[in-house]
């Protein structure tokens, strides 16, 4: 009896000696466990890198710094076009002549459907008795014009009926990210690119966060394809030999810690905000977590770091939230997430006393059941 009292007490003493395992550091631990430059006695160490505390007084300067962990392109402007198409290089030209005359020289019938004619590199086609005609550059209306007031010199009957099929001149390719994908026609240069992902389907069901992404000569542009929904700028016009694709949003975030999960999460909205990551995740630990002491690691690159207001004072920046008070739980709802962030949920220093408590109460009872 004494033997297993004794053994107890040994046990107990070993716990209290030696820390227990934990799943997660204190938020002291954290936040001292960085590189400090060597200082002079009695100087603060200055250490690699920034903290700042979530709340309604840091928030507006916080919001105003640079985005990270994925690049931002550019969107164009929607700008109202005109609703006819304009012809071009590779788009074919099929001309009908319309002669009333008896003696027509285009035939008993009056009708002559002339072959198909691609317009040529330099924008011309052929048109008998005309000769070759430049008609790229000319809504179809004002080719068909242009023909007739050529033709009628030679046969003042004539009228002239003229339908034009784009070529890729006029074509946009929908590259992939949508329910069809393929080469598409451009009926007009007032052609939205919402309107094209109507014919084509819209995104696939299966991405996360779609994001537009528009090839245009040299220049690359992209959109969140929710913004292109709700913002009526957006909506631009599609121009022939643009290339067009959606993928997925390709942010992601890391949990650790006394946090609901441990893995790496995809972004599932444009915008997320921390406090909708941590519901996200299933909260933090409540056995074992410190809601005041939820910390966001980020990393910035080394030409956004400016002067802590225009920018970060440091590459590295932690965040701290505090989930115990209001303004805590406000502001983590305004503070936005971005790509490559670590969301780590500090332990409470609670968490190891009461699991060496539970530990000594069943050794005690062990100890007095024998």
């Amino acid at each position: 009896m004494i033997v297993h009292k004794f053994v107890a007490l040994v046990v107990c003493c070993a716990l209290a000696g030696c820390g227990l395992p934990r799943g997660a550091g204190f938020q002291s631990e954290v936040l001292a466990a960085a590189k400090a430059n060597t200082a002079a006695a009695g100087e603060e160490p200055a250490y690699d890198f920034a903290v700042y505390e979530v709340n309604r007084n840091t928030l507006p300067v916080l919001q105003g710094w640079p985005a990270t962990g994925q690049t931002t392109l550019p969107w164009p402007v929607a700008q109202e076009q005109p609703a006819s198409m304009v012809i071009a290089s590779g788009d074919t030209v099929q001309v009908t002549i319309w002669d009333a005359e008896e003696n027509s020289i285009f035939g008993v019938a009056g009708v002559t459907p002339l072959q198909p004619e691609i317009v040529s590199a330099d924008g011309r086609i052929f048109v008998p008795y005309i000769g070759s005609l430049r008609v790229a550059g000319m809504a179809p209306n004002t080719a068909r014009e242009r023909i007739e007031e050529e033709l009628i010199r030679t046969v003042p009957s004539a009228q002239v009926q003229l339908t034009v099929e784009p070529g890729q001149t006029n074509t946009a390719n929908l590259a992939a990210g949508v329910s069809a994908p393929g080469l598409y026609p451009l009926p007009n240069r007032n052609f939205k690119i919402l309107d094209l992902f109507s014919q084509a389907g819209g995104p696939l069901l299966d991405l996360n966060s779609p994001q537009v992404r528009l090839v245009r000569g040299s220049r690359i542009y992209g959109i969140p394809f929710e913004q292109l929904l709700s913002d009526p700028t957006s909506n631009i016009a599609v121009r022939g030999g643009d290339r067009i694709f959606i993928e997925d949003d390709k942010r992601q975030f890391i949990t650790l810690g006394a946090t609901g999960a441990q893995s790496i999460f995809d972004f599932p909205e444009v915008e997320f905000s921390a406090l909708e990551a941590l519901a996200f995740i299933g909260g933090v630990n409540a056995g074992s977590a410190n809601p005041e002491g939820i910390l966001i690691l980020r990393e910035y690159a080394p030409s956004a770091v400016k002067d802590g207001i225009a920018g970060p004072p440091q590459e590295r920046v932690v965040f701290t939230i505090d989930l115990t008070s209001a303004d805590g739980l406000f502001s983590a709802g305004k503070f936005m997430l971005e790509g490559n962030d670590l969301i780590y949920g500090t332990e409470s220093a609670l968490g190891p006393a009461l699991t060496l408590f539970g530990l000594t109460n069943n050794l005690a009872s062990v100890v007095n059941s024998n």
